[in-house]
């Protein structure tokens, strides 16, 4: 079962954009594109926040299997992140149309923004396998950290959206993580055993 259990796991990954793929074969709306823009988008910056959670998760519950589990399949969740990113991008592009239209919209705060952090998560995807973290050593995990500034760009690009004026479903979505980065930041270098003399 433990050698099906990735299969089982993209699977379920995959579902949303079954269910995607499945309303734009149907739906006779011309908007439909448009419509499901905003799911992607969502659904990619979920499997990010869920991918990041598993370290400060196994910090926090130690010996626990949940969290366990999830740090061992973080990279299924940081795949499918991007996954849902691309289809975003390829989304959006459909909906501007027109390269003259992308371009008077990239100024944007909430555009420029998603463009960087997809920008970030190429070079992410393209070495979350295996053969890259034995290739490139020490150096795989540097650039993992880049997940960062990615998170944070995609926080600001969700919440900017419609000039600020709902920024409640990214703020909820984004706070879980940024309290159990706040602990691992303090577990690791601000709790009285780490500050105290030797």
């Amino acid at each position: 079962m433990s050698r099906l259990s990735p299969y089982w796991l993209w699977i379920v990954l995959s579902l949303p954009a079954f269910g995607m793929a499945y309303e734009i074969a149907t739906s006779t709306n011309p908007r439909i594109v448009h419509i499901l823009l905003h799911p992607t988008g969502e659904f990619s910056a979920r499997f990010l926040i869920i991918a990041m959670l598993a370290t400060p998760l196994c910090m926090l519950f130690k010996g626990w299997r949940g969290p366990r589990w999830l740090r061992k399949n973080r990279r299924y969740f940081g795949v499918a992140a991007f996954g849902y990113a691309a289809l975003h991008t390829v989304f959006y592009i459909y909906d501007a149309a027109t390269i003259e239209r992308m371009l008077q919209q990239l100024p944007r705060l909430y555009i420029w923004t998603g463009w960087a952090a997809f920008a970030i998560f190429i070079p992410l995807a393209v070495t979350s396998m295996d053969y890259f973290v034995r290739k490139m050593g020490p150096a795989w995990k540097t650039l993992q950290r880049w997940t960062y500034p990615a998170a944070v760009l995609t926080l600001v690009h969700w919440a900017a959206l419609h000039d600020w004026r709902d920024p409640t479903a990214a703020i909820v979505h984004f706070t879980p993580l940024a309290l159990l980065e706040a602990y691992r930041i303090w577990y690791w270098y601000l709790r009285p055993s780490r500050m105290s003399p030797a």
